[in-house]
């Protein structure tokens, strides 16, 4: 094990070298949300200095927690989670671009993350698009078997095994076509879709679902200029 230290620590420069701005960064040792941040049917608080998700119990959506910045293609998202029990299902991290009009709600990518799995998904080209009305017949389970065989290419999963009520650390990172996931400095793999390349991604979401989950040093980094 002691050999494998200097390697995880060159990965870690590595990583924090290829995305050296930072964009926008939040420890939520405030009393509060910042000014920065928007809600979408949230009940989410700040308290004891971490990000509290919560989705309310009448909510017929997820707890959306978000910050807007400057569309951009390459970025990296990091923060430290956890899951508070096993009310907690999962959290996604998303990617989005409000003015692109072509998905619904503007989705681009995201990483979705379970206490037994990480979910990595091109939204623009996959089950969020609207070209041909796609998302709208998958609503309504009106796919063919060509629209659902065709989905399937545009989602990956990955096995984990995260612990309760222990802090762990994600990196979320697009580069290019492909979507990257660390955590606790282990590399979780890696997803390539057409549609993850999108130029401007200029929302960054943390979704609840639905409540338990926790999080800290929230940071949105950029590639160097």
């Amino acid at each position: 094990m002691k050999r494998l230290l200097p390697l995880l620590l060159l990965a870690s420069t590595t990583l924090a070298a290829d995305y050296p701005r930072v964009i926008f960064s939040d420890d939520f040792a405030a009393e509060g949300f910042g000014k920065a941040w928007g809600h979408y049917k949230s009940a989410s608080i700040v308290k004891d200095g971490v990000l509290v998700g919560i989705t309310a119990p009448t909510s017929d959506h997820s707890a959306v927690d978000h910050i807007r910045i400057e569309g951009e293609k390459d970025l990296e998202v990091s923060v430290k989670f956890r899951f508070v029990s096993d009310k907690a299902k999962s959290f996604n991290v998303w990617f989005d671009d409000k003015n692109y009009k072509g998905s619904h709600a503007g989705h681009i990518c995201q990483a979705t993350i379970s206490p037994t799995g990480v979910n990595l998904s091109d939204a623009k080209t996959g089950g969020f698009t609207l070209e041909g009305g796609l998302y709208d017949r998958k609503k309504a389970n009106q796919l063919t078997e060509d629209e659902k065989k065709m989905l399937v290419t545009k989602a990956k999963r990955l096995p984990v095994k995260l612990s309760l009520e222990e802090w762990h650390t994600l990196v979320v990172q697009t580069q290019g076509d492909e979507l990257k996931v660390t955590i606790d400095g282990k590399e979780v793999g890696s997803f390539k879709s057409a549609g993850i390349s999108h130029e401007t991604k200029s929302l960054i979401s943390l979704t609840t679902n639905p409540v338990d989950v926790e999080y800290d040093d929230f940071a949105i980094k950029g590639v160097a200029k």
